[in-house]
């Protein structure tokens, strides 16, 4: 659907909600932490902020770890890594189109 490289900040939610279709932006409940950057952007009806004790990260955990293992340069000093953020970006863009492509060929 979208995704953000940035820090933790309001600026880096905001950029994440403008990158969200708007489709999306007015139907679906967004589910996020505590943290108050997402709080202050995200619409109070479409945002569910969930405590950390009833977070269910299962999904989430697993697939940023398949990233780090399938993007090399995410991992520090690999023979892949680069200093522009735009190919990192790239990497990571294409990453998800891949996955996204051969998740949705897999019947259920």
């Amino acid at each position: 659907m979208a995704f953000h490289v940035g820090d933790r900040s309001r600026e880096s939610a905001k950029a994440l909600w403008a990158k969200i279709p708007f489709v999306y932006q007015e139907q679906t409940i967004v589910q996020t932490d505590q943290y108050d950057a997402y709080t202050d952007v995200m619409p109070a009806e479409r945002h569910n902020a969930i405590p950390k004790h009833a977070r269910k990260t299962k999904h989430i955990e697993c697939f940023n770890n398949t990233l780090r293992q399938r993007v090399s340069r995410l991992v520090r000093e690999t023979l892949s890594f680069a200093k522009k953020l735009a190919y990192h970006i790239g990497a990571i863009k294409n990453f998800i189109f891949y996955y996204n492509l051969t998740r949705a060929a897999v019947p259920a």
